[in-house]
């Protein structure tokens, strides 16, 4: 019996090893690969996503929580909307017009998406409509450390044309997705982003953890519609 549990024992160590000795190692592009490759086949998104913002000088951050829809048409601008359970309110773009209601204020927001955009105002996540260009649109570098403790991949993305509202984006991709992607050389998970932290100008940051995340399901065009309450105030910007 002792020679029997020596032999299974090493018989293991050999498969360990032979198994780390394996392993391949991603490279920055192929990190980059499984991102831009998996977002190019993504059509929808649904997540439920956790948010925290720390803010210079405050001493707590800021919390919230909600879910995230997002829809890529053939032709035309991104849609997508995110329904805050806290603090209670919905940012919603159907491409072209985007509405910020905000219940407890009885206040709704109408501006152009393209113009929120730009000036980056309460839209810290409009990275998401874009990580299909990442080699076009950031100068990408690993982080330090490049792995998180559970094997998941950390990216720095340095926007070429950063705004007040980004100036550095990390992004942790999933293990999962890379080892997929290294199999097939091609991306085969249409959104490996597991979280994701904006930087902004003023050294704000906010994290964002997705969950049960659902793609390519269906979402329909009316998600992305808003009729503003009765007796609400409406801002047109």
């Amino acid at each position: 019996m002792p020679v029997l549990r020596t032999c299974i024992l090493l018989v293991l160590i050999i498969c360990l090893y032979i198994s780390s000795a394996t392993a391949k190692e991603a490279t920055l592009a192929e990190v980059i690969s499984t991102v831009e490759q998996g977002y190019g086949n993504l059509q929808d998104l649904q997540a439920d996503f956790s948010q925290v913002t720390t803010l210079p000088g405050l001493p707590r951050p800021q919390k919230g929580n909600g879910q995230l829809l997002l829809r890529r048409p053939q032709k035309g601008a991104a849609q997508f909307r995110f329904d805050y359970k806290i603090p209670q309110q919905q940012i919603i773009s159907n491409g072209s017009t985007l509405w910020l209601y905000q219940p407890a204020e009885k206040q709704v927001i109408i501006a152009s998406t393209a113009a929120m955009l730009q000036s980056g105002g309460n839209l810290a996540m409009s990275y998401l409509t874009g990580l299909g260009n990442i080699s076009k649109d950031f100068t990408p570098s690993f982080a330090k450390p490049s792995r998180d403790d559970k094997g998941n991949y950390l990216i720095q993305l340095a926007p070429h044309n950063p705004t007040p509202a980004l100036t550095l984006l990390k992004l942790t991709i999933s293990k999962e997705a890379v080892e997929k992607y290294l199999a097939k050389n091609s991306g085969s998970i249409s959104f490996p982003v597991v979280t994701s932290i904006v930087a902004d100008f003023n050294g704000s940051e906010t994290r964002i953890d997705y969950s049960r995340i659902r793609t390519n399901s269906g979402v329909s065009t009316k998600s992305f519609e808003f009729s503003p309450p009765k007796g609400v105030e409406i801002i047109k910007q």
